[in-house]
């Protein structure tokens, strides 16, 4: 699944040691585009080598960014009661782009020597 919207808050990094070595957990609240957009909080997860995920995730994202989340939804069951994650694998900053459509890409070379 995936939404589009702007990240409202992130919230406490979480990290511990598990038997696949160091993980770390960043949850963060986004605001659904369109006009009646839900809020949403999902986690974000990393172990292993992949920790450094959730750094850049941090790093290079702040509130009020525009945003792609590609997402899966879980619930489990717990003590009669039904549990239900929101869990990010992919956040896309929309705010990033490698050029704008108003610029011209520089030329290469010299164009006088066109036979017409």
């Amino acid at each position: 699944m995936e939404v589009l919207g702007k990240i409202q808050n992130f919230l406490e990094t979480q990290e511990g040691e598990g038997k696949n070595g160091n993980w770390k957990k960043a949850s963060f609240l986004l605001k659904e585009d369109g006009d009646y957009g839900k809020l949403i909080k999902f986690d974000y997860f990393g172990s292993g080598e992949k920790v450094e995920y959730v750094d850049n995730l941090l790093k290079y994202n702040k509130v009020g960014d525009t945003v792609k989340v590609s997402f899966n939804v879980e619930s489990r069951e717990y003590n009669g009661k039904y549990y239900t994650n929101a869990t990010a694998w992919r956040v896309s900053n929309e705010n990033q782009s490698t050029q704008s459509d108003d610029v011209e890409p520089a030329s290469i070379g010299d164009d006088d020597d066109l036979p017409f």
